[in-house]
C-alpha cells in the first residue's frame, strides 16, 4: 500500500497515509530488503593507520568468524578499511550507509567507541553492532566483547601469584576503551594485593610490533627495571621480546612478558607468550548473528553479548629470580 500499488482504493490510501503521518512511521529498509531478497550484504569496518604495520591477526580473526556466519545465513560480508587518523573518517563510514547497499554494519575499535557515529548510523535506519564497545555505546547499540577488566585482573594476579612486585606495562592506543579496561583490571589487581601503583612503570604503545620494541626499550632503560612486562596485545609483546633479547636478558629468568589476544604470533615467538585468549572468530560470528536478528526484529533493545576469555599460560612467564 505504501508502495503506491494500483489495487488500492484512494480513500483507503488516504486513511493509511494519515495514520502514517500521525504515528511518524518510517519504513525499515533493511527488513524490507531481507523479506524481498534484494540485498543480503553486511559491512565490516576496520580501523587502520596506513602509516603503521597492521595488527597481525585481530582483524582477520574477526573477519573469518563473520564470514562463516554470513555464509551460514546466506549473506555476503564486505570488509572496509578506514584510516582513523584521516580527516573526518566518520564521513567515509556514513557514506557506506548512504550508498544503501548494506543490510547492516559491524564497527571495530576505535569506531565502535564513537557514540556520535553510532547514533548517526542508527538515525539512517541501519542496524549496527559494535565490537568491544564501551559503556556509553552499549546503552544504545548491540555489541560483542569480553570482560577486558576481568582479563587484565586475572593476568596481573597470575604474575602476582608467581611473586612479581615490579611491573612494566605497555598500553594500547589512547582512547581505546577495551584496552584501557585491561589496564584498569591490572591496576585493580595490584591494589587488591597491596602493591603500590608506583611499582608499575607505564609506556604508551599503538598495538604494533614496533611500538612494543620502543616501549620495552624505554622501560628497560629505567633504574628500577621491572621483573614482569605486561603488554596490551600480542604484537607489542612480540616486539618487547625482541628488545629484551637484543640486550642479552633471558626470558623468563630475567623478566617475564605477557600479551593479550592469543593470536598465532603468540605461539611462534620465543619463548611462546603467556597471554589472554580473546575469541575473535566467535566475536565476529556473534556480531553477524546480532545484525541478522536486528534486521528481522526492527527496533529492538540493544544486546551486549559477553563471550568468555581464558588465560593461556606458556613459557614467557615464571617466578622472578
Amino acid at each position: 500500500m505504501l508502495n503506491n500499488g494500483p489495487n488500492v482504493r484512494p480513500e483507503v490510501r488516504d486513511k493509511v497515509q494519515r495514520a502514517v503521518e500521525m504515528l511518524d512511521y518510517k519504513v525499515n529498509v533493511q527488513a524490507r530488503n531481507l523479506a524481498g531478497g534484494r540485498s543480503r550484504q553486511i559491512a565490516l569496518v576496520h580501523a587502520s593507520d596506513f602509516d603503521t604495520e597492521p595488527n597481525s591477526y585481530y582483524h582477520s580473526g574477526l573477519e573469518l568468524g563473520a564470514l562463516r556466519a554470513c555464509a551460514a545465513r546466506g549473506f555476503q560480508l564486505v570488509s572496509h578499511t578506514v584510516n582513523q587518523n584521516a580527516p573526518m573518517p566518520e564521513r567515509r563510514i556514513l557514506s557506506l550507509i548512504e550508498d544503501g547497499r548494506w543490510d547492516g554494519i559491524i564497527l571495530t575499535p576505535p569506531f565502535s567507541d564513537r557514540l556520535d557515529l553510532v547514533e548517526k548510523i542508527q538515525k539512517k535506519g541501519c542496524p549496527v553492532v559494535c565490537i568491544s564497545a564501551g559503556k556509553e555505546v552499549r546503552r544504545i547499540a548491540a555489541s560483542v566483547g569480553i570482560d577486558d577488566k576481568g582479563a587484565g585482573f586475572e593476568m596481573a594476579n597470575h604474575l602476582i601469584d608467581l611473586g612479581h612486585r615490579k611491573f612494566g606495562y605497555i598500553k594500547g592506543l589512547s582512547g581505546h576503551v577495551s584496552a584501557e579496561g585491561r589496564f584498569d583490571g591490572f591496576v585493580r589487581a595490584l591494589e587488591a594485593a597491596g602493591i603500590p601503583l608506583e611499582n608499575a612503570e607505564v609506556e604508551r604503545g599503538n598495538f604494533t610490533f614496533h611500538s612494543g620494541i620502543e616501549g620495552a626499550r624505554r622501560l628497560l632503560d629505567r633504574p628500577n627495571r621491572p621483573t614482569a612486562l605486561v603488554c596490551a596485545n600480542d604484537d607489542m609483546a612480540a616486539g618487547a621480546l625482541l628488545a629484551i633479547h637484543k640486550i642479552g636478558l633471558e626470558i623468563p629468568r630475567d623478566i617475564s612478558v605477557t600479551g593479550f589476544d592469543d593470536t598465532p604470533v603468540s605461539e611462534i615467538v620465543w619463548p611462546p607468550l603467556t597471554t589472554v585468549h580473546q575469541p575473535l572468530k566467535a566475536m565476529g560470528q556473534r556480531a553477524v548473528d546480532l545484525i541478522v536478528e536486528a534486521i528481522k526484529a526492527g527496533d529492538a533493545a540493544p544486546k551486549h553479548d559477553m563471550i568468555a576469555f581464558r588465560l593461556v599460560l606458556r613459557e614467557s612467564s615464571a617466578p622472578p629470580q
